[in-house]
């Protein structure tokens, strides 16, 4: 609930202007633009941070878009003297200090269907070539690599293994990873996940199976993948002490947040061979 008499009311009517609403960092407002053109005036910030943000939209902005390459905390919130209103277009929150903003009078929203089918997609892409190294023969290609014999296609294509049969283990069930689970399925994967929010039940409709500690799903999985929030418990998920938990050899897979991951563990692991290979998609500093 957000407290009554911190904000000024939105006033709109003949005597007033359309409210303006800011997308903050990006420019893509294809989706909002129709449906926000005759309710509100739009600002395209493109901003990294509140220091690149128009003054006019610290004034008077009542509703902010954002995605993630932008960070608010409650310096930057306070900035903000009419706002009302945040939506992260995307899941999660670890971008927004939801605590402050709460005490601001400023409601916080996600949007978390957005960009699932796209990040279920980009998954499983990088499952796959960790498997069959497509990038790896890719680049042999373009350095225009001479593969005349038996012999020569191993050493390139050393490290690709078969699919089918393998076990994926997916950490975090949600709408990504369960869009995640029906792709891997029809690759040939086994598909087991770990969720102690879910209740009981998903696992029949999707014909996946339920590890109910971290431990068990490290200790069967083949390939982990990544799939939850960030937050103040999960920073550093995969670090040295459950790194060692995986099967000798496994693969890692992140398309969530980079912050669940301690890279500094997994280029360890990743170097004495304890992880066979990694796909990050995203890095706890960001731009990489």
């Amino acid at each position: 609930r957000v407290p009554a008499g911190i904000r000024p009311q939105i006033m709109n009517g003949p005597m007033h202007p359309r409210p303006l609403v800011a997308l903050l960092d990006g420019r893509d407002c294809t989706v909002e633009m129709p449906i926000l053109k005759d309710l509100a005036t739009v600002a395209f910030c493109d901003a990294q941070s509140t220091q690149e943000i128009h003054e006019k939209v610290l004034n008077e902005a009542v509703g902010a878009m954002m995605y993630h390459t932008i960070t608010l905390t409650r310096e930057d919130l306070e900035k903000f003297k009419a706002l009302r209103v945040i939506v992260r277009i995307g899941s999660g929150y670890d971008n927004i200090d939801i605590k402050a903003a709460g005490e601001l009078g400023i409601a916080v929203c996600n949007i978390p269907s957005a960009a699932v089918e796209e990040t279920a997609d980009s998954t499983v892409c990088h499952v796959l070539n960790l498997y069959r190294r497509n990038t790896w023969l890719y680049q042999a290609l373009r350095e225009g690599t001479r593969v005349q014999s038996v012999e020569q296609i191993r050493e390139v294509a050393s490290g690709a293994a078969r699919i089918r049969g393998e076990t994926l283990g997916l950490i975090g069930f949600g709408r990504t990873a369960q869009a995640v689970a029906v792709r891997a399925k029809a690759f040939g994967f086994n598909v087991i996940f770990y969720d102690p929010y879910l209740q009981d039940g998903i696992e029949r409709s999707l014909g996946v199976q339920r590890v109910y500690t971290l431990q068990d799903l490290l200790y069967q999985s083949d390939c982990v993948s990544l799939h939850c929030n960030l937050n103040e418990h999960n920073h550093h998920l995969i670090n040295d002490f459950t790194i060692k938990q995986m099967r000798q050899g496994a693969f890692l897979v992140n398309t969530a947040r980079g912050g669940l991951v301690d890279e500094k563990a997994l280029t360890q692991a990743l170097k004495e061979g304890r992880i066979r290979g990694a796909a990050l998609d995203v890095h706890e500093s960001e731009p990489f």
